[in-house]
């Protein structure tokens, strides 16, 4: 039986995980921001720090070198739509499946 995630999960934390190794979702924010999410069944995790604030990114090839050494490959590149912010939209908020499903594949090949 595989556990459910954590919230919130650091690296240390993301390198003990047992089998099977979550989804990994890159995503976009203001400002050329990342952010990480972790999906397993149907929990989500964000990637923190050791103090616990969310962990960003200044690029998809930082992500690439904390997570290529974990074992991960590959991951889903989101972005928050603009229309999520637009007052009085009357679009929905997106699930997580369906934020996935349209994302972008990013494969983890950091060449030093």
């Amino acid at each position: 039986m595989v556990l459910p995630l954590s919230p919130r999960i650091t690296l240390d934390e993301l390198a003990q995980l047992a089998e099977p190794l979550p989804d990994i979702e890159l995503h976009g924010i203001d400002m050329g921001w990342y952010i990480v999410r972790l999906h397993r069944d149907e929990s989500v995790s964000l990637l923190v720090d050791s103090q616990g604030d969310t962990q960003r990114f200044s690029g998809t090839q930082w992500v690439s070198r904390a997570l290529a050494p974990l074992g991960f490959t590959h991951g889903t590149l989101t972005w928050a739509e603009a229309a999520d912010e637009m007052i009085g939209h009357p679009t929905p908020p997106v699930s997580d499946q369906q934020r996935l499903q349209q994302g972008v594949r990013v494969a983890f090949a950091t060449r030093h």
